[in-house]
């Protein structure tokens, strides 16, 4: 619907929703949980108020940069890592500001122990800041852009361990520790068990890394590292479940509460849906189940599950706790915050309901073949079964969105009836210098009090699943074996290959066929590591709303370069029903070559063997393959200059898979 520009196309505005949830909803509500929470707990201001507003500042400026960037599509084509490399940089600088502001505060704090919500929070700064760094790794070639330093299945492998361990420690631990916080505050209750909270704290950090590589099963990632993701994947539901239990259980003697208290309500909501994803997770890190859930909606249900339910809800709890002590006042209309509460439960479900539905209905139509072997299903026709599940999302969206509308208005309102407490003094004396141990005291408290070494131990436990994972997947040359078949993309090739990252066309097509019948039938061969070792970022994409594209230039997939063209230009004519958006852009945009050179240095840099010098002949070898391109589509009554982008795209559409020798072709139309 929103197709109405290139500005607007879904494969440019999914990565802009990813990061908008990721950077600007959960982003600024752990950071409102972690300030307002870490005062208290430590019964100290904020180290510094100057540290504080540039946080702030800086991270807006962030968001907006990324509200800019992904639309006109400068990106790194990464999931969960689109934003470009200065934004990369901007975002270490002030994630240290806020580090530095919280250890700050912890340093000078007037309660000795630690308590168990900064431990999520320490534990959320470290890691978050390892895996940044790591996943940021990029060579750029001008001011703006750049190419991964990895590549392939090791790209793949980071990407996951990121992408996994960013939903992990920043979706997930700081809300923890707004739930260890906030849920015994509302409940007037004491969290159920310490000892839990221990078991839960380390048990999670330890094996939640590990497990990155479950998202990548059955593709051509190294057979070690998918086990190493399932067996530390699916270990992950019970300190997940210890975490839900602890917190469930803090409100015993106060369920009669829950029923009247609408920040009970929500927070109650919001850990069931925590317990509901963290059993999922594992569940779909077996390899049976991920088999039929991997590139379809089911996966998109699950992660809704814990963004509008997880971080959504207990948001929404927080706030209503947080706003109305702030302002000392009453919260302006609790029926308002009820209406509220039960919109967003109904959106959720009509949200997430469906896409589970669409997830199961999608593989097994992709599964199913006729008495006589073929295919039973194109895939064209999957697509057009499921436009009324998604029309459900729509609405089940539209609810919730109203009920957060709700939310601003009710909140406003309480603001504007009260008055703003800037600060409260603090309730403790100063720290002794010498501490007692109390007789029969846990060993742990002996941590809790050192938030220097606590902050390294967690470094350490993160950094063993990271090493053993990562380590052996660059240094040991066998664990990607390369096929010599493989060739480097040529310039032109290049540069569509680069039109493609930008228009976000991995958000809904693979490039990564697994070793199943009803892919290989569908397809053609099964994808081979040694395929992608030139592949800076690789593309194998994690969901399939159009076909997989990693043999489209072989076997009965191949099309003429005049189909291609025709389907950019209005793909239902060539495809009815097809949901994919027209790109005139390609039709319309010269190709930018200013780069074209750089781009090969760049590649060179990173282990592509063009030879020395050929950046000078790159810019005259395109120009004869564009030339080509441009006289095959004039032979199909297509007049269209060899200038333009859409013969850049054409021509890497028209590589993929040829590299490969003895290709399987494709029995049935996919």
């Amino acid at each position: 619907m929103l197709n109405i520009t290139q500005y607007f196309s879904f494969g440019r505005l999914r990565p802009l929703h990813t990061n908008a949830v990721i950077f600007a909803f959960v982003g600024n509500g752990l950071f409102m949980g972690v300030y307002y929470s870490l005062q208290r707990l430590c019964k100290a201001r904020m180290f510094s108020d100057k540290l504080s507003n540039i946080h702030f500042w800086g991270w807006q400026l962030i968001i907006v940069s990324a509200a800019i960037t992904l639309p006109i599509g400068l990106t790194n084509g990464a999931e969960y890592a689109e934003l470009i490399w200065p934004i990369d940089i901007a975002i270490t600088l002030i994630w240290v500001v806020f580090g530095w502001n919280m250890f700050g505060t912890i340093i000078k704090r007037r309660e000795k122990h630690l308590y168990v919500a900064v431990w999520f929070y320490i534990a959320t700064f470290v890691t978050v800041a390892v895996l940044h760094i790591v996943r940021s790794g990029e060579l750029p070639y001008t001011w703006l852009k750049s190419y991964s330093w990895y590549a392939g299945v090791q790209d793949a492998l980071v990407q996951w361990w990121y992408g996994h361990n960013a939903v992990a420690f920043f979706l997930t631990t700081p809300y923890l520790g707004l739930m260890y916080y906030f849920m015994p505050k509302a409940a007037n209750r004491p969290v159920f068990s310490y000892r839990l909270s221990i078991i839960h704290f380390w048990a999670l950090i330890f094996l939640y890394i590990w497990a990155g590589p479950h998202h990548l099963l059955y593709t051509a990632l190294p057979n070690w590292a998918q086990s190493l993701g399932v067996v530390f994947s699916f270990m992950l539901i019970f300190p997940s479940w210890g975490g839900m239990i602890n917190g469930l259980l803090t409100l015993r003697g106060a369920w009669d509460r829950v029923r009247d208290d609408v920040i009970l309500k929500f927070m109650v909501v919001a850990v069931t849906a925590y317990g509901m994803a963290t059993f999922e997770g594992p569940m779909l890190s077996l390899k049976n189940i991920s088999a039929v859930a991997h590139y379809t909606d089911w996966i998109v249900a699950h992660v809704h599950i814990g963004a509008l339910g997880w971080n959504g809800m207990l948001t929404f709890g927080v706030l209503y706790w947080i706003i109305p002590r702030m302002f000392k006042t009453e919260l302006y209309s609790k029926k308002l915050a009820n209406n509220h509460f039960w919109l967003s439960t109904l959106g959720m479900l009509f949200w997430a309901i469906p896409m589970y539905w669409a997830g199961f209905t999608q593989s097994s139509m992709w599964k199913q073949f006729t008495e006589a072997g073929q295919l039973k299903y194109s895939f064209l026709e999957t697509v057009t079964y499921l436009k009324p599940f998604y029309a459900m999302r729509s609405i089940g969206g539209t609810i919730y969105l109203v009920g957060v509308l709700f939310m601003v208005y009710n909140l406003y309102k309480t603001v504007k009836s009260g008055k703003l407490v800037a600060n409260e003094e603090a309730e403790a004396a100063p720290l002794q210098k010498e501490y007692v141990k109390h007789t029969g005291e846990h060993w742990h408290r002996v941590i809790e009090r050192k938030p220097i070494q606590f902050m390294i131990l967690s470094l350490v436990v993160i950094l063993i699943g990271g090493i053993f994972e990562l380590v052996p997947t660059f240094m040991v040359k066998e664990n990607v074996p390369t096929i010599k078949s493989v060739k480097p993309y040529t310039p032109l090739e290049l540069e569509g290959r680069d039109l493609y990252v930008r228009e976000g066309c991995y958000v809904c097509h693979s490039q990564m066929i697994r070793p199943f019948r009803s892919e290989t039938e569908r397809y053609g061969e099964y994808s081979k590591a040694g395929e992608f070792v030139y592949d800076h970022p690789f593309q194998w994409g994690s969901k399939r709303t159009g076909p997989d594209l990693a043999r489209e230039g072989v076997g009965n997939l191949k099309k003429s370069d005049g189909w291609h063209f025709r389907h950019f230009r209005e793909p239902s004519s060539m495809s009815e029903g097809s949901v994919m958006p027209a790109y005139m852009v390609f039709l319309n945009n010269d190709l930018d070559l200013s780069n074209t050179e750089a781009k090969i240095n760049a590649m060179r840099k990173l282990g592509v063997p063009y030879e020395t010098g050929y950046e000078k002949k790159a810019i005259a070898d395109l120009v004869e393959q564009s030339n080509q391109i441009s006289k095959n589509l004039l032979a199909d009554s297509i007049q269209v200059s060899p200038k333009k982008e859409v013969i850049a795209i054409i021509a890497y559409l028209q590589r993929l898979g040829k590299d490969i020798t003895n290709n399987t072709t494709p029995t049935s139309n996919r």
